[in-house]
């Protein structure tokens, strides 16, 4: 994010974090980001974040007339916003008021970090922040978004894309997959586990992974990958490899494969270094300065590589993510600029 409003404020205060709620907006999305910005964290010992809802109307009715929303800040709460999450519609024709866009360009010229999710990514695109930039709506919209916007570069089979200071979600579940990356990206692995323990919810599910996964009836016996992941996470500072975790499962490596697509949406490998990372990460928050330990005991191997991986996937070195995150630094993001993390 831009160094501009988040900056400006006082260290203390945490980032605010202000939602756009627009007539016939859908509540999941309302409510995955309420359930990650917008409570309380007590076993935290802070809040990680100012959270605000804001319309442009006293009394704004839900998608289909579920309900009526009151009681919440006028249109003008946006204009403080460091992240503005934008609204979204079941009916992606239908125009965004004036008012509502015009917001959102404000927000985006004085560098606040913008997010859409679902067909959110519309409501930004009209207000022209994605103009030449990557983003992802859902797969059931893809041609009608390529058509209306063309000069947005459309990524289809993605569960969300981070282009820096403007993110956008797939659609409605992966909406929680954003929230928590949002997190993770502002307060490091260890905060961000413990707010998807809160939710029950996976921790971290890349961005890169498949809109569609495809969940089939399982056939007797039970094909579910959780008894091989559990085994494997226990084991993530040994040298692990796909023939052994195919083994553990005892089926082959091919069949391990089609598995992993089928009920995670990626493969053996990329969970088995994503589970690395995300362990090598709460390491160094912990403390340890030693990266070649850190490296050796996550199952990266060496520094150079845990630098790497780091490096393509984080978008930070250890060292960077050391001060950024380790004890005693304080992770308040609302004092300090967002690094743009690449997935």
């Amino acid at each position: 994010m831009a160094q501009g409003s988040s900056q400006a404020r006082d260290a203390v205060t945490p980032h605010r974090v202000v939602v756009i709620v627009d007539e016939n907006s859908n509540p999941f999305e309302l409510g995955c980001a309420t359930e990650v910005f917008g409570l309380r964290r007590p076993e935290l010992g802070r809040d990680l974040y100012d959270f605000r809802l804001c319309s442009p109307e006293p009394r704004t009715s839900m998608r289909d007339g579920f309900f009526t929303l009151t009681g919440v800040a006028g249109l003008d709460a946006a204009e403080s916003a460091d992240t503005l999450i934008v609204p979204n519609r079941p009916d992606v024709r239908v125009p965004r008021r004036p008012a509502v866009l015009d917001a959102i360009r404000r927000a985006h010229a004085r560098g606040a970090r913008l997010v859409g999710f679902c067909s959110g990514a519309f409501t930004l695109a009209e207000a022209g922040v994605l103009d030449g930039r990557r983003a992802t709506a859902h797969w059931q919209w893809a041609e009608d978004f390529r058509a209306r916007f063309p000069s947005v570069r459309l990524e289809t089979d993605v569960l969300f894309v981070d282009d820096g200071d403007v993110l956008t979600a797939a659609g409605s579940a992966a909406a929680l997959d954003l929230g928590l990356y949002i997190v993770r990206r502002d307060h490091g692995a260890e905060v961000a586990n413990a707010v998807s323990r809160r939710l029950v919810f996976a921790a971290h599910r890349d961005g890169g992974q498949r809109q569609f996964v495809e969940r089939p009836v399982p056939d007797v016996p039970d094909e579910s990958l959780a008894p091989v992941l559990a085994w494997a996470q226990e084991r993530l500072d040994a040298p692990l490899t796909v023939s052994d975790l195919a083994a553990r499962a005892a089926v082959s490596p091919a069949t391990l494969h089609r598995r992993f697509r089928a009920q995670l949406g990626t493969t053996p490998l990329g969970w088995l270094t994503g589970e690395r990372l995300g362990l090598a990460c709460r390491m160094i928050e912990r403390g340890e300065s030693r990266f070649e330990r850190v490296a050796r005991h996550s199952g990266l191997g060496t520094a150079a590589n845990l630098r790497a991986l780091m490096r393509r996937k984080i978008g930070l070195t250890p060292l960077e993510y050391r001060r950024r995150f380790g004890p005693g630094t304080g992770t308040d993001a609302g004092a300090r600029a967002q690094p743009r993390l690449s997935r």
